[in-house]
């Protein structure tokens, strides 16, 4: 029973790639390029579909939407570039001080700014499969930020150069 069920499936699975086939062939041979079927069909074969970036848990819940993910986004840098009254980690502080330290004493006298290539390159080279960092922004949603956004973050970042100021 099990060799002939498996000869039966078999035989299906061969009569139906033959019937795909046959339909395939016949849509190939009804294009006709004057009537722009031919465009349409390389249209829809030549089609990459993009992929949305995934949800985001945020204080609030689970934003799914595009709106509510730029929403949550532009709260989180919000909060982020707050200024700090009272730093709490020493060990940090004194690191960010021999670091601005030393960079205030280069003798250059424009800082080397970042490029939006640089960026996308280091977005780029994050593990997605990791685990968010504390800003909760996942890797795999920096993967998917747009040009525009990118270039926003750059604008930041060469800010923080120009004026010395280190949130």
């Amino acid at each position: 029973m099990k060799a002939e069920t498996n000869r039966l499936q078999k035989s299906v699975t061969r009569l139906l790639n033959e019937w795909r086939n046959d339909q395939w062939s016949a849509t190939l041979e009804s294009l006709d390029p004057k009537d722009q079927s031919l465009w349409r069909m390389t249209k829809r074969v030549m089609r990459v579909p993009t992929p949305s970036p995934p949800p985001l848990v945020t204080p609030g819940g689970i934003a799914l939407s595009d709106s509510e993910k730029a929403e949550a986004l532009a709260d989180n840098l919000e909060a982020q570039f707050q200024p700090v009254t009272d730093p709490s980690v020493p060990a940090v502080i004194e690191t960010v001080d021999v670091a601005l330290g030393s960079y205030l004493l280069s003798p250059a006298s424009e800082p080397q700014l970042a490029t939006p290539d640089e960026v996308h390159e280091a977005i780029r080279g994050l593990k997605v499969r990791k685990a968010p960092s504390p800003n909760g922004i996942p890797n795999r949603a920096l993967n998917h930020l747009p040009k525009r956004a990118v270039s926003l973050l750059v604008h930041i970042f060469n800010a923080v150069l120009r004026t010395h100021h280190f949130p």
